[in-house]
């Protein structure tokens, strides 16, 4: 009796893992994405804030992985092992207070830098549209969808009140994702070169004989190197 429930826990535990979704591998070897941490004012990382504080900056950065993992969400569905959509869903509830403290803090500093209401909710919907459109990954998608799902991740299971911590740590990596790469196990293109001899005419004779005294020794067809059967 005891064998027969161990074997049917174990099978459960097969089944169990089977259904499991697998982690979604594109390449045999991926390129390497990752990068050094960001304050979000660097140039290419995050939409400029001009004048904005440390705590700003900081929101802004941390507003614009929440913006990525949203574009993650509705480009990478072609791939469902990545799980984009459920993990965006779950990391806006679990980090529900962090994102509205980073939005509140944006909405001042947008009121603070205009002169007028309007202009700054015109500013603050310029900034979330211009976001949004930093993260084009059409030529780059695998790579984008590959590390938006690693970040997703990261996020979903990453203590209340560090998402952006997360920011600062894997913003790089998004931004180096947006530059298309392949393969890096094998290489991408084949050359075949190929050799000709020299068809000057003063090098042949009339019967199609090459003239080493005119031209040198003739050098084609190219010596085909032996390879022993212990360096294959």
């Amino acid at each position: 009796m005891g064998r027969l429930r161990i074997a049917g826990v174990a099978v459960a535990a097969v089944a169990l893992v089977s259904s499991m979704p697998a982690s979604a591998q594109f390449f045999m070897k991926s390129k390497d994405l990752t990068g050094t941490v960001v304050r979000g004012d660097e140039p290419g990382i995050a939409m400029a804030l001009p004048g904005a504080t440390d705590a700003e900056r900081r929101a802004g950065l941390t507003w614009t992985l929440r913006a990525a993992l949203n574009v993650a969400a509705l480009q990478c569905q072609f791939e469902p092992t990545l799980l984009t959509v459920d993990n965006y869903n779950a990391i806006l509830t679990d980090h529900r207070a962090e994102l509205k403290d980073s939005y509140d803090t944006l909405t001042k500093y947008f009121q603070r830098t205009n002169k007028a209401p309007k202009a700054g909710q015109g500013a603050l919907d310029q900034f979330g549209t211009k976001t949004y459109s930093s993260f084009n990954a059409v030529a780059s998608q695998y790579n984008f969808c590959q590390s938006a799902g690693e970040i997703g991740r990261l996020a979903l299971y990453a203590p209340r009140g560090s998402f952006g911590v997360i920011a600062q740590e894997r913003m790089r990596q998004l931004r180096n994702s947006l530059t298309p790469w392949g393969e890096q196990q094998f290489p991408r293109s084949f050359h075949a070169g190929a050799r000709v001899p020299r068809l000057d005419k003063q090098c042949w004779s009339g019967k199609g004989e090459w003239q080493a005294k005119k031209c040198g020794v003739l050098d084609f067809p190219p010596p085909v190197a032996s390879v022993a059967v212990a360096q294959r």
